[in-house]
């Protein structure tokens, strides 16, 4: 079975877009990752002093992400971003959702990407 792992800026998008990413994403028939390294940053982002509508955001996620389902990982790397994209290269199986431009042209690989703000879309 093909998973898709989370980045960041993935999950808070969706949940400002009101997409409801995990529903999506298990009805294209794909597991779920979401390393431990990216649930920390939504807690930082949560409890920063960022704008309310961004700790908000971040606040929604924490909750889904303790309601749903999903395959916990830990890329050990101090860059989220390098360590995903190493996991995906040493993982073949794996689609990398991302709105991330460097991490999209550094992976030769299939891409789970937001279009026009409303729906989910393979690269």
């Amino acid at each position: 079975m093909k998973s898709v792992i989370l980045d960041t800026s993935f999950i808070l998008t969706c949940i400002r877009n009101k997409i409801d990413f995990f529903r999506e994403i298990s009805e294209k028939g794909f597991a779920i990752i979401i390393p431990r390294e990216v649930k920390e940053e939504i807690k930082r982002v949560a409890n920063s002093r960022k704008k309310l509508k961004f700790r908000e955001e971040a606040q929604i996620a924490l909750l889904l992400l303790k309601i749903h389902k999903f395959k916990k990982i830990n890329i050990r790397k101090k860059s989220v971003d390098k360590g995903l994209i190493e996991y995906a290269l040493k993982n073949p199986n794996v689609i990398v959702a991302t709105l991330d431009k460097e991490i999209q042209n550094k992976l030769p690989i299939s891409k789970l990407i937001i279009r026009g703000k409303k729906k989910l879309e393979l690269q």
